[in-house]
């Protein structure tokens, strides 16, 4: 891809980029959120006109104005989200959209022979026959996997394909990857993830503010300076977390056991408890209870039986306002659905839950001095990078969107958080800036359960790890002692402690 200009209202979102992958190689795509990575990678799938410079395949220039045309090309793209249906098999899911070789008649006898080959060559374990929605996360991704090599691809563009994955599953998808690039394949691996940058990519490109900073082989690169790159400064990768006295217990969870959306247990008898200045870290894959704990604790889902108790008091049932004034903050898991009001400015979000009480209302009239003066000491203290605090809050970026929540709950001195996925989808700095602010809520005695996917988060700033798998807590145990391999392996429900 040479000089890539592409331009969005506003925003500058490629300014000539020059990025170049070449057969049998990893090349890895690393920038924070904003940066141009996606941009860019949808130009070359055909998803976005670039509105200057040109894309080269094989020497040759080629104009590619839709994923159909990629396919043709050689270009495959496995997204961060599944496109998969559900309610067809594998061998229905690859030869979707494609011409049959019997005319009107279906071939699936084909493609699956075809798809038992490529699974054996690339080591893609598979069942043709499965439904999908039987498959576990993994053998989903495999599944998208075969769909790019089964149409021909020789380039393959990765999003962030390690978000959903266990240890196990992510070393296993790196196995394939490198057998791929053994055979010739290129591949462009987009992640946030940097030791797995470090251990999967032969070549590493960083972007930021829509520009190339650094394109430097892997075995030349580090973590420190990889996140220096991204972010124009030195970055923290691991907080210090010293010595806190534990208080009480804060936050008790007894045979917690509720619903999920589809009307089956999500939660199975969960027993935890979370002591003053002790932050207890949630793993798990993604659909295995965790949002419906969160859900629960908060007062947002009823449980079907067991006990929450807050500071010795039992709070089960509690309305979200009764729970606020009780003492809980909640740092929801989807912050846009959940956690603020998108049409409304930043100082509006920042008083959401607070703006009928004293003292931001007297009666039916709001003290807008006391507001506007409240939410500039907030936008300093979280430094919430916004152009005004009237601004529309969805004119901002994901990290400060989040840092606006983060601001909301923590100002009130919360005694127990419930912080869901703190971290999805804002970049290194943002990330950075919020685990400080976590940790800092500890050193005051709050007692945090953090709810997270990232096993690098978990283990960074947990006191004691509890794994969720299938709606059970199949094990507690304590961060000093917790290895990547034993929480994957209580992560996929093989070990329980």
């Amino acid at each position: 891809m040479r000089g890539i200009v592409k331009r969005f209202p506003g925003v500058l979102a490629n300014d000539r980029i020059d990025f170049d992958v070449r057969a049998g190689e990893i090349h890895a795509l690393l920038g924070e959120n904003g940066a141009g990575k996606t941009t860019l990678m949808n130009i070359l799938y055909g998803l976005y006109r670039p509105d200057q410079g040109q894309i080269l395949l094989n020497g040759r220039a080629v104009a590619i104005h839709s994923p159909a045309d990629a396919i043709r090309l050689g270009i495959g793209m496995i997204h961060q989200h599944f496109m998969l249906v559900p309610t067809l098999s594998v061998a229905e899911n690859v030869a979707l959209g494609l011409p049959s070789s019997r005319g009107f008649l279906l071939d699936l006898d084909v493609v699956t022979r075809r798809i038992r080959e490529l699974s054996n060559v690339y080591g893609l374990r598979v069942d043709p026959t499965a439904m999908v929605w039987q498959l576990a996360v993994g053998e989903q991704q495999r599944v998208e996997i075969l769909k790019a090599l089964y149409r021909g691809a020789d380039l393959l563009i990765l999003d962030e394909p390690t978000a959903v994955l266990t240890p196990q599953e992510v070393r296993e998808l790196f196995a394939t990857l490198r057998r791929m690039a053994g055979e010739g394949h290129s591949l462009i691996f987009i992640s946030h993830k940097l030791h797995e940058v470090l251990s999967i990519s032969d070549r590493v490109t960083v972007l930021r503010d829509g520009r190339v900073v650094k394109t430097l082989p892997t075995s030349e690169a580090t973590r420190e300076e990889l996140a220096r790159l991204m972010v124009g400064r030195e970055v923290l990768l691991r907080v210090e977390r010293s010595p806190v006295e534990l208080g009480d217990v804060r936050l008790s969870l007894k045979d917690l056991w509720a619903h999920g959306d589809k009307g089956v247990p999500a939660l199975r008898g969960v027993t935890l408890a979370v002591r003053a200045g002790e932050i207890l870290g949630i793993a798990g894959v993604s659909g295995n209870g965790q949002r419906e704990l969160a859900e629960v604790i908060a007062g947002l889902r009823t449980p079907s039986q067991g006990q929450v108790e807050i500071d010795g008091m039992d709070t089960t049932g509690w309305s979200p306002e009764r729970l606020l004034k009780h003492g809980l903050a909640y740092i929801p898991e989807e912050r846009m659905r959940d956690g603020v009001v998108r049409d409304f400015s930043v100082e509006e979000n920042l008083i959401l839950k607070d703006h009928v009480d004293r003292p931001f209302a007297s009666g039916i009239f709001m003290n807008f001095g006391t507001i506007a003066s409240y939410a500039d000491r907030l936008i300093e203290n979280f430094d919430i990078r916004t152009p005004s605090r009237d601004a529309p809050l969805k004119n901002l970026s994901g990290g400060n969107i989040q840092k606006i929540v983060l601001a909301r709950e923590l100002s009130r001195e919360p005694r127990v958080l419930v912080a869901a996925q703190p971290t999805r989808g804002v970049d290194i700095s943002a990330t950075e800036y919020i685990h400080q602010r976590l940790i800092a809520q500890r050193a005051k005695g709050t007692a945090t359960l953090l709810i997270s996917e990232d096993l690098d988060e978990i283990l960074n700033l947990s006191d004691r790890i509890a794994v969720m798998y299938e709606g059970q807590i199949v094990g507690v145990v304590d961060q000093r002692e917790a290895t990547v391999e034993q929480l994957g392996l209580m992560m996929a429900g093989a070990h329980k402690v």
